[in-house]
């Protein structure tokens, strides 16, 4: 059941979308512009202050990353009327999840969704962030009908500060042997793995370790299973080896056997398109120097919400319309003055006057000369 939705300033409220550990889901409509979005509203009596640090680092980096078209664009963060926090973020109808629990989805779609979500994963990771739970239910379906990933909530930076307390968050069975065991909390290699136990999952419906029977599906059980990481084929007809090949990489018991990066496993499905004659999806990556540009502060627990915009007095706007007032230029108000005429132009009327003076007397001597006066 989700709580009573906040009223947010410029959002008329439609109806819930779900709700999960911290916060609520709701669909609004935006006022101006007119649109659709899912608004995420943290519950009001989980707000604390490590909740409030994950809740501000994940939509600084979906801020960050909502560029990339295969990740789920955020439109705002806020603090609702009632003080919870909340972001509104594109409304997306359908998630992959979904899509495979009613049937398993075809090979050309589930190559162009990995070289979709590698593309932005490997974004991420150059701009220093894991997304640590990718899984089927993460990957939506937007308004366009393509793929994007979702839900930054347990994200961590790739390398984490020194003294910094790990944090452990797994998904069963789409994280990664090592995860599962607590060596890592998260890496490059495990997204690896997660990936393509993701995509094993969209062609066979159902998780790469999980067996025909559900009695035998217990948690410890696909623990257990996962650990030991005994790729199995591909149940579908007709498969070609490289698929297998391509998921089996990815999902090495080694994490140094794993493929090297994202761009690296996207490559490998890419060809796989081509040798099966469907077209290759582009893989779209960030540039390098956007990386480093505004980095996520991880530590951040501070209330943030509306506030006012000032303007530095001493910043360079400002000192050049200082210096436009004292040149006359402009007034204390910035409206343009009458500019005085300058010397060289007083200058250049004088001259004028004097030279039709000259040309006058000249003329009246001519004349006088000639007899004619």
């Amino acid at each position: 059941m989700t709580s009573a939705p906040p009223i947010i300033a410029g959002y008329s409220y439609v109806r819930p979308l779900g709700s999960g550990g911290f916060a609520d889901v709701y669909l609004y409509e935006q006022d101006m512009p007119r649109r659709v979005a899912a608004v995420k509203v943290l519950f009001a009596d989980a707000v604390d202050p490590e909740v409030r640090r994950t809740f501000n680092v994940e939509a600084d980096i979906m801020a960050k990353l909502s560029a990339h078209p295969a990740i789920v664009t955020i439109y705002q963060a806020s603090i609702s009327a009632d003080g919870r926090p909340y972001f509104a973020m594109e409304y997306c109808p359908d998630t992959m999840s979904a899509r495979y629990k009613k049937q398993p989805l075809g090979v050309a779609e589930v190559l162009d969704t990995g070289v979709r979500i590698a593309g932005a994963l490997e974004t991420a990771h150059r701009a220093g962030l894991l997304h640590r739970d990718i899984k089927p239910s993460n990957v939506l379906i937007n308004s366009l009908g393509a793929p994007v990933l979702a839900d930054f909530g347990i994200a961590a930076a790739v390398s984490a500060d020194e003294g910094e307390p790990e944090v452990f968050a797994m998904s069963i069975p789409w994280s990664s042997p090592e995860v599962l065991q607590e060596k890592v909390s998260g890496s490059i290699p495990s997204e690896i793995w997660s990936l393509g136990a993701t995509l094993y999952t969209l062609l066979a419906g159902r998780s790469p370790f999980e067996a025909d029977s559900r009695e035998k599906n217990t948690r410890d059980q696909l623990v257990r299973r996962v650990i030991k990481a005994n790729y199995t084929a591909l149940p579908i007809e007709g498969l070609p080896p490289r698929i297998d090949d391509i998921l089996s990489t990815a999902m090495n018991r080694d994490p140094s056997k794993r493929f090297a990066s994202m761009a690296d496993f996207a490559e490998q499905l890419r060809w796989a398109q081509y040798e099966l004659g469907i077209p290759s999806t582009a893989f779209e990556v960030a540039a390098p120097e956007w990386a480093a540009a505004s980095p996520v502060r991880f530590s951040d627990t501070r209330v943030r919400g509306p506030v006012i915009s000032t303007v530095d007095p001493n910043s360079r706007r400002a000192a050049r319309a200082a210096k436009q007032v004292e040149a006359g230029v402009v007034d204390r108000d910035g409206l343009p003055v009458a500019a005085p005429r300058s010397s060289s132009l007083r200058a250049g009327l004088l001259g004028a006057g004097i030279g039709a003076a000259v040309l006058a007397v000249l003329g009246v001597v001519a004349l006088v000369v000639t007899g004619v006066l």
